[in-house]
């Protein structure tokens, strides 16, 4: 008697560590994702030790609920399986009865939560390659919790899983609790899908989803033929500010496309700001070389009414020449001689400066950027909260 309680409370203090520390875990989760004004916590201390890092990552969460409050849990139901023989006796706690071998469930539990706690932290050392300290912690108490619940004179883990499903299987033979364990997954199972899809703990998640169709798409499902995009007519006018060699802007011209399709009272209106020192005299480096030359054909191919056309086959090719921009031409079926014409003319090349001097003049000096009434909007919002300032701009959704 005199070891299992010595057992009994080893585990409660390490579970008491656990719990606080996952509590803290959670405030710099919560400031992560929620607080923009939040400090950097003190477990930030540089790129590869980095708490806040740690937490802003898709990989900090699990079926949409944040792993520190996991450990909550956890560590929780340690504390509940170690009241269990004493809080059987109170009538709404009866059901504990059904855990005969407490400090064995916690044993298999501590194995099983430090053998993904190692999991996880191959993917924070590998993956992320970042390290939460405080997450490190908890996983060596996970192991230590384990090791301190099982008696390794009697069976050590291997009994301590027999008995587990012993225990379970017992409970589930009586049909009250059998009833009970199924409505408990159900509520679970419900529960889980609900943080899964609303993602309402994980907005990380939800903002890599936003951004995922259009960073991860081959081409430009969306892409539209002519001059312009949206609505002739509308109220709505978005400027946007790309350049032909910006990997976001390829992303970004995609996700206009499709606002384009499921909004009305809208239209967008190119600009071209490229970021190459042939074309850009506010640059003091050679940084997107070539951009210059697609940015001369995307006006010159305006002139045939194609500008939209030539745009995403750009961002989805890449040329690097004026030949490879000729075959593209071709296969659009574009006057390939009016074109090189028109890309190589002083009236063409007047027009790109005007609009990088018009940019630049209006404190525009990245891509992408988008300009929507007096705001201006640096870098690519997610989808859902783009649509919004479109939307509140006077944009509406197609029925």
């Amino acid at each position: 008697m005199e070891k299992i309680n010595i057992r009994k409370i080893v585990v409660a203090i390490l579970a008491l560590t656990g719990l606080i520390l996952s509590v803290k875990l959670a405030m710099i989760y919560y400031d992560a994702n929620f607080n923009k004004y939040a400090l950097p916590s003190f477990c930030s201390i540089n790129d590869f030790i980095d708490c806040d890092g740690v937490a802003k990552t898709t990989e900090s969460q699990f079926f949409g609920i944040p792993l520190a409050y996991w450990g909550i849990f956890l560590y929780s139901f340690i504390f509940l399986l170690l009241g269990a023989n004493r809080l059987k006796k109170i009538k709404l706690l009866k059901f504990l009865e059904v855990f005969k071998n407490p400090l064995s469930y916690i044993g298999a539990l501590g194995l099983i939560s430090f053998t993904i706690s190692i999991t996880l932290l191959c993917i924070s050392l590998f993956g992320i390659k970042k390290l939460c300290v405080l997450c490190a912690i908890t996983y060596c108490i996970n192991l230590l919790i384990g090791l301190a619940a099982v008696a390794f004179g009697n069976g050590g883990f291997i009994k301590a899983f027999k008995d587990s499903f012993a225990d379970f299987f017992d409970a589930v033979k009586h049909k009250c609790y059998l009833i009970a364990f199924i409505v408990v997954a159900l509520l679970a199972g419900c529960g889980l899908y609900y943080t899964t899809t609303s993602l309402i703990f994980a907005p990380q998640v939800k903002q890599q989803r936003d951004f995922g169709e259009f960073v991860n798409a081959k081409d430009n499902k969306y892409a539209v033929d002519g001059n312009v995009l949206g609505e002739p007519l509308a109220k709505v006018i978005v400027y946007t500010y790309t350049d032909f060699n910006c990997p976001i802007c390829e992303a970004y011209n995609i996700m206009i496309h499709k606002a384009a399709k499921e909004l009305t009272n809208v239209k967008f209106i190119h600009k071209n700001l490229p970021l190459d020192t042939e074309c850009n005299p506010f640059l003091k480096a050679p940084f997107h070389e070539g951009s210059c030359r697609m940015a001369r054909y995307a006006i010159a191919a305006e002139k045939q009414g194609r500008f939209w056309a030539i745009n995403s086959k750009f961002f989805e090719l890449h040329p690097n020449s004026d030949e490879e921009i000729i075959k593209i031409a071709e296969k659009l079926g574009l006057d390939t001689e009016k074109l090189y014409k028109d890309a190589n003319s002083p009236e063409v090349k007047a027009q790109l400066a005007k609009e990088i001097d018009q940019a630049y003049s209006q404190g525009i000096d990245a891509t992408p950027s988008t300009k929507i009434g007096n705001e201006l909007y640096v870098g690519m919002k997610p989808y859902s909260q783009f649509l919004k300032l479109l939307e509140d701009a006077g944009a509406s959704k197609r029925y």
